[in-house]
């Protein structure tokens, strides 16, 4: 009998340090859009230096995969953290689906997901199975980090904002 305690301890203590962790972001300041040019623009000074402040708060965090949608803004928000960890940033299509999701959801390490003020609010939802962001974010929204984690069959969620450099 106490071998099958043991074993079921062992068991849990494994199952519950499996875990996870999902870091959704919209990406950092942008230029403004000049008139009838693209709207595909790069990160402003303060955009940049935010990109390098996520960079900061996720060298601890093992990540293993970067999202991106495929523009300036969000691909120069993800590169600081790409080139720490040298990975390449995976591009996604302009919305999210669940194909998408499914996709992250099989990933079974840290990934950063870099988005839009439209689309953080469904990555974050969809991840934690519930709404947990109310709507799209503000257009001057650009210093939250939303931590999605999986332990142990739980999904933990958080908003964590990220601070430029003084």
């Amino acid at each position: 009998m106490s071998r099958f305690f043991i074993v079921l301890s062992l068991f849990l203590l494994v199952f519950s340090s499996c875990s996870h962790t999902y870091y959704i972001v919209r990406h950092a300041e942008k230029e403004a859009q000049a008139t009838n040019m693209s709207s595909d623009v790069s990160l402003t000074n303060q955009g940049k230096q935010r990109a390098e402040a996520l960079k900061e708060i996720l060298k601890n965090k093992k990540i293993a995969y970067i999202f991106s949608t495929n523009t300036i803004r969000t691909q120069s928000t993800a590169q600081p953290t790409a080139d720490y960890f040298h990975l390449a940033i995976e591009t996604y299509g302009p919305r999210p689906d669940s194909a998408f999701i499914s996709l992250l959801k099989s990933k079974k390490k840290n990934v950063l997901v870099v988005g839009h003020s439209n689309t953080v609010d469904d990555i974050v939802n969809m991840l934690c199975n519930e709404k947990r962001i109310a709507t799209d974010l503000n257009d001057d929204e650009y210093d939250n980090l939303f931590v999605v984690k999986y332990k142990g069959g739980k999904i933990f969620f958080s908003n964590k904002k990220i601070q430029l450099p003084r």
